[in-house]
């Protein structure tokens, strides 16, 4: 028999009680599962085990005890899983301090190896490709051993649990093999993509303190080489802490000393001697620190969970992803992205890795569907901005390309366009699950995605992934009520309840440095839980659709987002008042064309004016202290810039302003007119 997800009985989670809504009749889909492929998916199967079908997603939050549990077992975590697998938050505490696995034991090292040693173990992990073509790969066996032998080599160096190993590397199996080989020990990893300007690494890494870095020496993009040994100079004096440095040596670069710097395959070899098997810690204890836009300052530092997160990814890749050990994924990402934590985690699932590091447009506009033949990939990710772009450029994979290896693709990083959709079906396949799934570094996982048993329908997530309280909500009065019952309203994207990779904490908020989930600091607090009291809030405008899917319009606060890479905004000001003549500065996102322009405001001191040559210099300014992505599409000088009766700056009103929506707490901006005079400027701006 099968269990049809097509029509499913969708739970509305509204004040902590489950109404079960019946779907209507729907319209007509892009996609539509056949019985066979419904049969034979992971979450039917996961769902006749716990003999549920159409109230999956309702079971799952009504019962994260149960549903946790079973997701342990269904997915196979390596570990001693404990007695307890969910311990509510108290009444008047924020969902982040719930309890998940309190009694667990395990190690992402034993997980991610798991093909080690076994009749698998001669096949591929990893497979990394850059952007002239060539191609290296590490087995299961290669990469065990080689991740014991970087443990040796930073124990040797006194690396212990708790410490912190950063690597500003691209997208390569070295950065796999950092990550695991200190994840052996406890240490916490965390990474950076080297097109990232020194300012940029240091006010990252720099808050953290860590003992080791591993770093590249150059790297290619788009047809360019990049040195970044001068910039490794100033990084490693920002960083008072490291013990030791260890460069790995991608190409030949400029004439510089070498000099205090560990070659990486010597690093590796010397660890061979003294291997270091992985350890196993709680469920709680620290894997990753990812960093959030630096809207008001410097990013802030966000401490993962090792279990949070991997139970997480095992439940996206394996039930909404559909995956097993013999596919083979690539995601077009860079390790500056939480969808590179994500992509390196299916092979947990014993699904291969392929590692993609370069354009994706060279050397021809449709590079990636290229390796999807070559590697037989079976699920491909891509940011929405890609999907556009490779659209409006024209290209047709379905007639160029075999495809035939393909079943998934994701689209992430900001809303895909209904465009978007059509342009799947009708030029790359049309028997693929399209996968639109949303989330962010804040949980390093998703709130809402797919389900490869249920009809896709054009512009729509699919749904809130199992386990996930996801609603969206008004925020008209101080009940935030669910907009569940009202079709394309948009509202505050929010979860209802715990769920296991809410962060511990941010690094340094609070006395004494380390985050503490029991005693959540007070940027972490305001971040997430002080606007929408009880619940998460996710800082996105989000509506529910007539087929109970949903649709993410944006971000709610300043963080921009444009082509799907999430940038904070005092980045780039902290960058631009620096400039002699520029008195104060504003930058917002404007929504254009399906994505978003960054736009910056500059206020000049007197005598001065802006020209062709002053917006060059401005540029270069931001694009070497941060990187390419963070550089405005537009520099418009103004007189005047909208502010708060206590003279802060006001970014929400204007980019509300701005982008058609209304404008929030008008009545405590000091000057309203000079918004709309703005407004009136960017309208021949366009």
């Amino acid at each position: 028999m099968v269990v049809r997800q097509k029509l499913p009985v969708i739970a509305n989670v509204c004040n902590g009680f489950i109404r079960l809504v019946p779907m209507p009749e729907l319209a007509k889909a892009l996609w539509m599962p056949t019985d066979e492929r419904i049969t034979q998916s992971r979450m039917n199967q996961f769902a006749k085990r716990v003999n549920k079908s159409a109230d999956l997603h309702a079971w799952s939050v009504a019962q994260p005890s149960e549903f946790w549990s079973q997701v342990w077992d269904e997915c196979g975590v390596i570990g001693h899983k404990g007695d307890r697998a969910f311990v509510p938050n108290s009444a008047g505490t924020p969902i982040s301090t719930a309890k998940f696995f309190p009694d667990a034991q395990l190690s992402v090292v034993q997980n991610f190896l798991r093909k080690s040693g076994t009749a698998h173990g001669a096949n591929e992990a990893l497979v990394a490709i850059d952007e002239i073509g060539a191609r290296r790969s590490r087995t299961w066996n290669e990469l065990s051993l080689r991740v014991a032998a970087i443990a040796g080599s930073l124990k040797q160096l006194g690396v212990v649990a708790g410490d912190r190993v950063a690597a500003w590397l691209p997208n390569s199996i070295e950065a796999v093999e950092i990550m695991l080989g200190a994840a052996s020990l406890g240490a916490v990893f965390s990474s950076a993509s080297p097109d990232f300007g020194a300012n940029g690494v240091t006010d990252r890494f720099g808050q953290i303190e860590p003992k080791v870095l591993v770093a590249v020496d150059g790297y290619r993009y788009n047809g360019k080489d990049f040195d970044c040994l001068e910039r490794l100079t100033e990084i490693r004096t920002g960083l008072p802490t490291l013990v030791a440095t260890v460069l790995v040596s991608n190409m030949s670069v400029g004439e510089h000393s070498r000099d205090g710097l560990l070659d990486y395959e010597k690093f590796v070899s010397s660890g061979l001697l003294s291997p270091v098997a992985p350890q196993r810690f709680g469920f709680d204890h620290p894997w990753y620190v990812l960093y959030s836009s630096g809207t008001t300052g410097v990013p802030k530092c966000i401490v993962h969970r090792t279990g949070g997160v991997l139970i997480q990814h095992m439940k996206e890749h394996q039930l909404h992803c559909d995956l097993g050990q013999d596919d083979r994924v690539m995601y077009f990402t860079t390790t500056g992205w939480m969808m590179w934590n994500w992509l390196v985690s299916v092979l947990v699932s014993g699904a291969t890795a392929v590692l993609f590091d370069g354009a994706p447009t060279m050397p021809n506009t449709d590079r990636l569907f290229d390796i999807v033949d070559s590697e037989k990939i079976t699920l491909l990710g891509v940011s929405a901005k890609y999907i556009d772009s490779v659209r409006k450029a024209g290209i047709e994979p379905r007639a160029s390309h075999n495809l035939q290896s393909l079943r998934t693709i994701c689209s992430t990083g900001s809303p895909l366009s209904p465009e978007g959709f059509d342009w799947v079906y009708t030029s790359v396949k049309q028997d693929v699950h399209l996968s639109s799934i949303s989330g962010g570094t804040d949980l390093c996982a998703c709130f809402v995605g797919g389900d490869p048993t249920r009809p896709i329908y054009r512009g729509e997530i699919q749904g809130p992934m199992l386990g996930m309280a996801s609603d969206a909500v008004s925020d008209e009065d101080d009940r935030y009520k669910s907009l569940f019952d009202q079709p394309g309203v948009a509202g505050e994207l929010v979860c209802r309840q715990p769920f296991p990779s809410t962060p511990l904490g941010f690094w340094n908020d609070g006395r004494d440095g380390a985050p503490d989930p029991m005693q959540p600091g007070p940027k972490y607090l305001s971040a997430y839980f002080e606007r929408i009291p009880g619940m998460w809030a996710q800082g996105d405008f989000a509506s529910w659709t007539e087929h109970h899917g949903m649709v993410i319009h944006g971000r709610s606060d300043t963080t921009l987002n444009p082509g799907g890479v999430r940038i904070g905004t005092a980045e780039i000001t902290r960058v631009v008042e620096q400039h002699p003549g520029v008195l104060e500065s504003l930058v917002f996102g404007q929504e254009i064309d399906n994505d978003v322009r960054i736009v910056l405001l500059v206020r000049f001191a007197q005598g001065m004016t802006l020209t062709d040559e002053l917006i060059g210099d401005i540029k270069s300014r931001i694009r070497v202290a941060c990187t390419p992505r963070h550089v405005p599409g537009l520099v418009v000088e103004v007189s005047d810039l909208p502010r708060t009766r206590s003279n802060k700056l006001v970014e929400l009103a204007l980019a509300d302003a701005v982008n058609g929506r209304p404008v929030r707490n008008s009545e405590a901006i000091a000057n309203p007119e000079c918004i709309w005079q703005i407004v009136e400027t960017l309208k021949s701006q366009r």
